[in-house]
């Protein structure tokens, strides 16, 4: 069995992450290499991907590769939908308990929430182009700087003393959970190949209630977009704490997202092994 991790010219093997999957996978007997997504055709019996950081300054071609790769894991269709952070409105739109978001194209005329809100770009990976605002002036100047259509949300200040949760689902069962610190918190930079902002990583237990959320999540976007949670061979849904308490989505992540292999046990990477193994099976 052949596996391809798929990632990008500027991190040709991801950000050290999968370290603990790769080695599962070979221990497992699967043949898995890492190469960049559009370093031509990808011939395997699965093609993950993990560390495309790129896609957003080459979009459509980089959806065209998906598109190409018959193999792809998660599959193109879920792909394209989940690359613009506009399936936010969707998922609110059906239920799910979503920090509120609205979304602005280039020419429209945003409204701007009172309080810190967050201006960032629909298309995007690692948390550039984000930033938080009080001032509506500042607001539009980055807003107009961006060029392209763009989130507008509500700062959630229980991140500043509690971060996010990150938990990771593996053919759409409950894996494992990690804490990212506050990403737009001062003093954090981009890493040095420029494709995502540095982030403060732990270990976490999560909350039964954020799990519940996970799931429905989950449940909810399969639903979107005709699939079985199980179809899903990763996600990894961010949950942060709302005004009351209780845990809102800030982000479904079912492209290219961090899985936090480097801070949990082995049996993470063990599970994961065993899922692609599956997936590829059934291609």
């Amino acid at each position: 069995m052949r596996v391809v991790l798929a990632s990008c010219t500027g991190l040709p093997e991801g950000d050290g992450d999968e370290k603990s999957l790769v080695t599962a996978l070979r221990r497992d007997g699967v043949d898995v290499e890492w190469r960049p997504w559009n370093d031509g055709p990808a011939d395997a019996d699965l093609v993950v991907l993990r560390a495309t950081w790129d896609y957003p300054e080459h979009l459509e071609e980089f959806l065209a590769w998906c598109d190409s790769v018959p193999t792809l894991a998660n599959p193109a269709t879920v792909v394209r939908w989940n690359t613009d952070k506009a399936y936010l409105v969707e998922l609110a739109g059906r239920g799910v308990p979503v920090v509120p978001t609205s979304v602005v194209a280039p020419g429209e005329e945003p409204v701007f929430p009172d309080g810190e809100f967050v201006v960032k770009p629909s298309v995007g990976a690692g948390s550039r182009g984000a930033a938080r605002f009080t001032d509506h002036a500042a607001a539009r100047a980055h807003f107009e700087a961006l060029g392209v259509k763009t989130l507008i949300q509500p700062y959630q200040s229980s991140v500043d003393e509690n971060g996010e949760t990150a938990l990771v689902f593996c053919a759409g069962e409950y894996s494992h959970s990690f804490h990212k610190g506050p990403m737009l918190a001062q003093g954090l930079a981009e890493a040095e190949s420029g494709l995502y902002v540095e982030e403060r990583l732990r270990a976490i237990e999560p909350s039964a209630t954020q799990i519940a959320l996970g799931e429905q999540v989950l449940d909810t976007a399969a639903e979107l977009l005709s699939l079985r949670r199980s179809d899903f061979l990763y996600a990894r849904v961010d949950v942060v704490e709302g005004p009351d308490g209780s845990p809102l989505l800030l982000e479904l992540e079912l492209t290219e997202p961090t899985l936090g292999f480097a801070f949990t046990d082995d049996a993470a990477a063990s599970r994961f092994s065993k899922a692609i193994q599956e997936a590829a099976t059934r291609r």
